[in-house]
């Protein structure tokens, strides 16, 4: 958060107060003070606390009063062993560097705040707003970035003349990269998703996308061209440029989702009676159809939940902390509660640190299987 949010109280800035009381207090002990155990001195701290949360101006601002405050208390008491012109050098002096490192801190969040903006632009250009109901889907979705850097997790649901369909993917790498990558999976999958009857040729498209991005990175001489796709992946256990997870959302029956997965955690599904696992099936990748009840919710996370740690190095117990929760409250199954949830549960277990890129997507149908208008396109 903003340091100028944090220091508000009813939309107006108190950063000037802490800096204010210690002013106050330290000329009030000074003027207790007797012998040569002068306080006035401690005024240099002033500056430097209002350097910490205030702008320049402010900084500046209190770098005067603490000298002015420091001259008036020096001299006022004759028969008081005076600090003298050493002390006043030491506020002068400290008031200018505080100053001069307030500058500094400002122009330092400035940048950060700018590149924050940046990372915000750039995901919400990659990661679309999904409305609500969209596809006839109840959905949620939580992305929380490891550091200031763009990561490659990605989330979209497509409904289309075949049924909704949903990926969930992770990316490998950061910054431009993970983020074109990511750009051309989603692309590849907003169309195929609509186009494509099967899923499994949806999958097919992805990996097609892929690899015509690698070879393009590769011809850029980039690294990351380098790694297997995803399919390749599911065949040889090598370290994948992406790993998803497919859900199709058939129109004609509503209590069933088809599943396949490329390297990603399996979903699971989320209700009233429990937490169970939507596994693969074995072997090469393949749509495996499961029954899910209308209250059940499908969980699908990366691997900033599945592989956070606490201070013993022990990862985040997820099907365990849903099942308990779902046990003390039904309602935790819901979308929405759902992904705050799992959000909260893994930067409690991480005590607030993520060791990589975060995304926690929750979906089910909506209760009557009807979408808003728009939400679900027919050709």
């Amino acid at each position: 958060m903003r340091r100028q949010e944090l220091l508000r109280v009813r939309g107006r800035s108190v950063a000037w107060v802490p800096p204010l009381l210690l002013l106050v207090a330290i000329a009030v002990a000074d003027y207790h003070t007797i012998g040569e155990f002068r306080m006035i001195s401690w005024i240099v701290l002033v500056p430097a606390i209002a350097a910490s949360i205030c702008g320049v101006w402010g900084t500046a601002l209190f770098a005067v009063l603490s000298l002015v405050t420091y001259v008036v208390a020096d001299s006022a008491w004759p028969h008081e062993h005076r600090s003298g012109r050493a002390d006043f050098v030491l506020v002068a002096l400290g008031g200018i560097l505080a100053t001069l490192a307030c500058a500094i801190r400002v122009r330092d969040e400035n940048r950060a705040l700018h590149m924050s903006d940046v990372t915000d632009t750039v995901r919400r250009t990659v990661l679309r707003p999904l409305p609500p109901g969209w596809g006839g889907l109840d959905h949620a979705g939580v992305y929380l970035t490891a550091d200031a850097r763009v990561g490659g997790d990605l989330y979209d649901i497509q409904p289309g003349p075949h049924g909704t369909r949903v990926l969930v993917g992770d990316v490998q790498g950061k910054g431009l990269p993970a983020v074109e990558a990511a750009a051309a999976l989603l692309g590849t999958f907003r169309e195929a998703a609509y186009h494509e009857a099967e899923l499994v040729t949806v999958a097919e498209r992805l990996e097609t996308r892929m690899i015509r991005h690698r070879g393009h990175t590769v011809a850029l001489g980039r690294s990351d061209g380098d790694l297997p796709q995803v399919l390749d992946f599911a065949r040889t256990g090598g370290t994948p440029t992406a790993t998803d997870v497919l859900l199709g959302f058939p129109d004609d029956e509503r209590e069933a989702v088809d599943v396949l997965l490329f390297g990603h955690e399996p979903p699971l599904a989320v209700g009233p009676d429990g937490v169970r696992t939507l596994s693969a099936a074995a072997g090469p990748p393949q749509v495996r159809r499961w029954r899910v009840a209308a209250a059940e919710t499908l969980l699908l996370v990366t691997d900033g939940v599945t592989e956070a740690r606490d201070g013993t190095g022990a990862f985040y117990p997820l099907a365990h902390e849903v099942t308990r929760a779902v046990a003390e409250d039904p309602g935790t199954a819901e979308p929405a509660r759902l992904a705050a949830f799992v959000r909260d549960g893994t930067l409690r277990h991480g005590g607030g640190r993520l060791g990589d890129d975060t995304t926690v997507f929750a979906v089910r149908r909506r209760p009557g299987g009807e979408a808003p208008e728009g939400g679900r396109l027919r050709s």
